[in-house]
């Protein structure tokens, strides 16, 4: 009787797990869509159209199976809703599942490997998060990524095998977390100073003020700057989301609008133009004229943001030292990978916008499940290599 019982709750276990993780990535939604607006997570306490701002009643909330119901539209102004909702719900059940098929045991024993299933859930869904957040605004918020280390160094300390330490060693734990919490955060932000040192910044000081311009040749190419006796095709400018060209004009042109004595930045999607205190926006969609007198120009070259060093230290605080070596490496191949299957495509402007962050989560994630054999693997190689 009593096998029998524990067959079913293992069973039960099985579909929990996965629809736990929806139900998460349900949450997790509101999280990517209010923390970057500055909304509190709490109030309103019930999920809303982001168009209509309705209160969505709770039988049109339920993971997963909602948003098919309703095709995709809010039932109130049959407003579109990203698929982004469903596909946040359906990975984070996916991955839920997948951590609690590798490190679970049977029922009576859950208090041996639940805190570690648990732990690994938490750090999941900050990943998850922080890379939606990331790949839509451009930021790591530091309540994901200081908020996430400070949990990361707790959970070391309650679950010491998350960072390579033996069961009961929870002072050791703690202190592995903090130390690769710390080779996170310092590591990469090396990296970032020597990036800026190696690729510097390319920057242009005249005399005299020379003729600046964007132009665009047709609709089918992409758009060329053009200054003095320089012409730089935009790909070579922008190939990220995050670059940017800083302009000291005499003048400057925007179709209609003429501006005097100004600095300006120029962003993938945007112009930035400055003057006293007054800063006008304006997107480059609707710009058809860009022109001006330029005394100074410069291309800031860096290789990531300060949010991806801290959300590498959060991953350190919950894995250790050894997966942040693992992570900064699969994440550099991804990344290269991604970039050069978007020049082949055609569509290096669509590899250029995904920042760094999801491609930390994803090597990250990757360390979750192989990361260790990998290393392992490495290791054992090497040894070899050496002793031949």
């Amino acid at each position: 009787m009593d096998s029998t019982r524990h067959e079913i709750l293992n069973a039960l276990l099985h579909f929990l797990a996965f629809f736990m993780g929806a139900g998460i990535g349900s949450f997790l939604n509101v999280v990517i869509y209010r923390v970057p607006r500055n909304i509190s997570v709490n109030n309103p306490k019930r999920s809303f159209c982001p168009t209509c701002k309705k209160q969505i009643p709770m039988w049109q909330n339920i993971p997963l199976f909602s948003w098919l119901m309703l095709r995709g539209k809010c039932s109130s102004c049959s407003s579109p809703i990203s698929s982004r909702y469903f596909f946040v719900e359906l990975l984070t059940g996916v991955l839920f599942y997948a951590v609690f098929w590798i490190h679970h045991g049977p029922w009576p024993q859950i208090a041996v490997w639940g805190p570690q299933v648990l732990c690994l859930w938490i750090f999941i869904s900050l990943l998850v998060s922080g890379s939606f957040i990331d790949i839509e605004h451009f930021i790591l918020p530091h309540s994901i990524t200081f908020g996430g280390a400070a949990v990361g160094l707790l959970a070391s300390f309650w679950v010491p095998q998350l960072v390579g330490e033996a069961p009961g060693e929870h002072g050791r734990g703690v202190l592995m977390a903090f130390g690769s919490a710390a080779i996170g955060l310092g590591g990469l932000w090396l990296i970032v100073e020597l990036g800026k040192l190696a690729f510097g910044r390319k920057k242009h000081v005249f005399e005299k003020a020379v003729s600046w311009e964007v132009t665009q040749p047709d609709d089918t190419q992409p758009p060329v700057v053009r200054f003095a006796d320089t012409e730089m095709p935009w790909e070579d400018i922008f190939m990220r989301a995050s670059d940017r060209m800083l302009i000291t004009c005499e003048e400057l042109q925007v179709n209609g609008h003429q501006f005097q004595k100004t600095t300006a930045e120029l962003w993938m999607e945007k112009l930035k133009v400055r003057q006293a205190n007054d800063i006008q926006e304006f997107p480059l969609e609707g710009v058809t004229k860009l022109q001006g007198k330029i005394t100074q120009l410069i291309i800031p070259r860096e290789a990531m943001g300060m949010g991806d060093v801290f959300f590498l230290m959060m991953i350190g605080a919950f894995c250790g030292w050894k997966c942040v070596l693992f992570t900064v490496l699969a994440a550099s191949v991804i990344g290269t990978f991604v970039a050069l299957f978007a020049r082949v495509t055609g569509r290096a402007e669509w590899g250029a916008k995904i920042p760094f962050g999801p491609y930390l989560a994803l090597g990250a994630l990757l360390w979750l499940f192989y990361g260790p054999h990998i290393f392992e693997w490495y290791l054992t190689k090497m040894g070899a290599f050496r002793g031949a």
